[in-house]
């Protein structure tokens, strides 16, 4: 029989791993978090502090990571992810501080840095949808009067939905034209797009792009910090 020991590291990442499952499947399924998982897992976080073979430098630890705290609060109130989504980071860097298999630089915002390289990921989508409607011969742009550059950006930014589901919508209606908006959107007040036949951007929930930057930051440490340490060694 194999006995399974769990340190506290492994515990970090176990509960860390098990909090972002919950969130991710709650925000795909409801497009909400309910505030009790964060509490619950802070809670655990406090725990596996207290006991740690050394509560005060897993306290140090847990405090220097929770500088991303105020960075992921401007964020959420300027509107780019919803506060779920900060609430997720802070109690992340809390439960889980700094924590990597690999030997690579890893700093407090690690999660947040390599979760938005990956948000950038539905640009391509969006581009290589429109590319095939178009070879299909079909015209994603009928009703619109704009100009090229536009058009071309609204081929990145979203795709023309039969029926758009937990999408925004990128046009709006003047005269007789259909024009492209591409206006920010705050993430708590924007309103998912329910007319067919609409341009749209997708609304995909952020707590998939964290998820995905905190495991990459276990297996690959600092996305970033790797590219410019290549680069420099080439």
């Amino acid at each position: 029989m194999v006995e399974l020991v769990f340190d506290i590291h492994n515990l970090q990442i176990f509960s860390a791993l098990i909090m972002l499952a919950i969130a991710s499947i709650w925000d795909i399924w409801k497009r909400e978090i309910h505030d009790i998982l964060w509490i619950a897992f802070g809670v655990v976080a406090i725990l596996l502090i207290i006991f740690s073979p050394s509560p005060l430098d897993s306290l140090k630890s847990s405090g220097f990571s929770l500088i991303i705290a105020p960075v992921a609060i401007v964020i959420w109130r300027t509107g780019l992810f919803g506060g779920a989504d900060a609430l997720g980071l802070i109690v992340l860097a809390a439960l889980a501080p700094q924590t990597s298999f690999s030997h690579g630089i890893i700093t407090p915002f690690t999660t947040l840095t390599n979760a938005a390289i990956f948000s950038i990921t539905p640009i391509f989508v969006n581009l290589i949808r429109n590319i095939i409607a178009i070879s299909l011969h079909k015209n994603i742009f009928d009703g619109f009067k704009e100009t090229r550059l536009k058009k071309t950006l609204a081929m990145f930014l979203g795709y023309r939905a039969k029926n758009p589901k937990y999408s925004f919508p990128i046009e709006k209606k003047e005269g007789n034209f259909r024009k492209l908006d591409f206006s920010f959107r705050h993430a708590e007040n924007a309103t998912f797009c329910a007319t067919s036949d609409t341009w749209v951007t997708p609304g995909i929930p952020y707590m998939l792009y964290i998820t995905a930057g905190f495991v990459s930051q276990l297996l690959f440490g600092d996305i970033i910090f790797n590219i410019i340490h290549n680069v420099k060694v080439v």
